[in-house]
């Protein structure tokens, strides 16, 4: 009798020993504390009077700061989020043009505690130009183009749905001298932003269609236009049906009077074809016709 009672005393011992080797562990962390006094800079690069939202590079710099924060969930307003320890980052935005976009900043403190808080910033982000249209157009810096007046072609028209001037394409040196004596000159900085700027000798060019667009009267004449103000041209890809067989696909506009030798109304011209020293450009005019020209280097 007193075996099975030892017996079973050893048991139950195992037992409970074995139940308090099962305990859940537990752990505890602290006491809770909500981040306080949460701030949030951010600075887009390049910010001045002439480019109020950038210089076109898309690169924001981010600063948060908080007390008693142990790191930052930041989400770029732009569908991208990121855990930030510091608070501080670089962040570049990829979308071409101007855009606004909300940086929230969940700062996060012991416990899972978080605070919160949002800055709106409007942001310029400059096309990615092909790298050898930026050389061929800029020659790494600034160059300057004259009315390739000798080439077949130099000045044509033609349907919109066309990407060549089957109606008219003039003749080697057979326009106005006005058309013939401009200098078209592109520079870039040093982010691939292109501007360019016009010397006209005191006069362009417009077909008649477009003389009132200009401020003018009159069919196809020359018409003292002041052109000198450089522009800061925006690239983009061209959305007007063309292909690889007759076109570069690259577009740009130029704001203003969009005017590039030779005036049509229209603002925005389409690169057909590039080379270190021939430039051809198609452009939809105000009478809703496609006009070329053809460039060559001075």
């Amino acid at each position: 009798m007193f075996k099975k009672i030892t017996t079973l005393s050893a048991f139950l011992l195992l037992a409970v020993l074995w139940m308090a080797g099962c305990k859940k562990t537990e752990y505890s962390f602290g006491s809770m504390k909500t981040p306080s006094a949460l701030s949030l800079a951010a600075t887009v690069a390049g910010v001045d009077a002439t480019n109020p939202n950038g210089n076109g590079t898309g690169t924001v710099t981010i600063k948060a700061t908080a007390t008693d924060a142990l790191t930052y969930n930041i989400d770029f307003g732009d569908g991208k989020t990121q855990v930030v320890p510091t608070g501080a980052i670089t962040y570049k935005y990829s979308t071409p043009g101007t855009n606004d976009y909300t940086i929230t900043i969940n700062a996060v403190g012991t416990g899972g505690a978080v605070s919160t808080i949002s800055k709106k910033v409007t942001v310029f982000v400059a096309f990615e130009i092909p790298a050898n249209i930026v050389a061929a157009l800029t020659g790494g810096s600034t160059k300057t183009w004259i009315t390739d007046k000798d080439a077949p072609g130099h000045f044509g028209v033609g349907p919109a749905n066309e990407f060549s001037p089957i109606w008219y394409a003039a003749g080697p040196n057979t326009r106005e001298a006005c058309a013939y004596d401009d200098e078209i000159s592109f520079s870039k900085d040093a982010n691939n932003n292109i501007s360019m700027t016009i010397n006209n000798k005191g006069q362009s060019f417009a077909i008649g269609a477009a003389s009132a667009f200009y401020g003018f009267s009159g069919g196809d004449a020359c018409f003292a236009m002041n052109v000198a103000a450089a522009r800061k041209l925006s690239f983009m890809d061209a959305n007007t049906g063309s292909t690889a067989s007759n076109s570069t696909k690259i577009a740009f506009t130029v704001p203003g009077n969009g005017i590039i030798n030779f005036g049509t109304g229209g603002t925005s011209y389409e690169i057909l074809a590039i080379t270190s020293t021939t430039l051809s450009l198609r452009n939809i005019g105000i009478d809703g016709n496609s006009w070329y020209q053809k460039l060559k280097m001075k």
